[in-house]
């Protein structure tokens, strides 16, 4: 399923996968919250809870995963304080639910505290 990320400082698409965890997303689009960052790393609270099949702490430049801990989706885009290298690190397992590949300039220029809206396209 196609989705669309709305922030104060653009929009970017992206696409859920077909993971429980995706599939409980989307049937609760649209949501709105508003963004923390953690390095190159945007994360906000959805308030929901979704089966955590497939955690992990690997994670790719342009994945979403839901973290559980938070109950939040976060989009990683670059290092994090917990990486070691330049591949984004989760605080602590993710579920992958998706990817973007939305312009990293983009991604860097959301700060905390904007708005952000995400819906189906």
């Amino acid at each position: 399923m196609k989705i669309v990320f709305q922030a104060d400082s653009g929009s970017f698409e992206a696409e859920l996968n077909d993971s429980p965890a995706a599939k409980v997303i989307a049937g609760k689009l649209p949501l709105l919250s508003e963004v923390n960052t953690w390095g190159d790393e945007i994360y906000f609270g959805i308030g929901i809870s979704c089966p955590r099949d497939g955690q992990t702490l690997e994670v790719r430049v342009g994945d979403i995963g839901y973290w559980p801990e938070g109950k939040c989706l976060c989009i990683f885009f670059g290092p994090t304080p917990a990486s070691t290298g330049a591949d984004p690190v989760p605080a602590s397992p993710v579920v992958i639910v998706g990817k973007t590949s939305a312009p990293l300039n983009l991604l860097r220029s959301i700060r905390d505290g904007e708005k952000i809206t995400v819906s189906k396209i």
